[in-house]
């Protein structure tokens, strides 16, 4: 499956259970280890947890393969490695305690 169509269907799976605050960082420039990261919040666990099976049956149906799962025991950051993208699903105060977008992205 290629980057393009990989993205595509991890916006959508977020997006059919409202994850808001969606960011997809390029991170090729700094790591080899994948392209891509997506940083998502939700409500609540029970929210994170079912984004987080949402874009594992999503990718796996367009063809995409799941390489692991973190987080299900608490569930307030799950994430979710696809190969080339990596998927954070957070609740926001977890996601502002680790700031993981100012971390990964790009100094200009």
């Amino acid at each position: 499956m290629n980057s393009e169509k990989l993205l595509k269907t991890i916006i959508d799976a977020l997006e059919d259970i409202k994850a808001y605050d969606i960011d997809v960082i390029d991170v090729s420039k700094i790591t080899s280890l994948f392209e891509y990261m997506i940083i998502a919040s939700a409500d609540s666990t029970r929210q994170t947890k079912s984004l987080a099976s949402n874009v594992q049956e999503k990718v796996k149906a367009a063809g995409g393969e799941i390489y692991g799962v973190e987080g299900e025991q608490t569930g307030e950051w799950m994430l979710v490695d696809l190969g080339d993208a990596i998927v954070h699903i957070m609740l926001p105060a977890v996601r502002e305690h680790y700031n993981l977008k100012a971390l990964w992205s790009e100094k200009k």
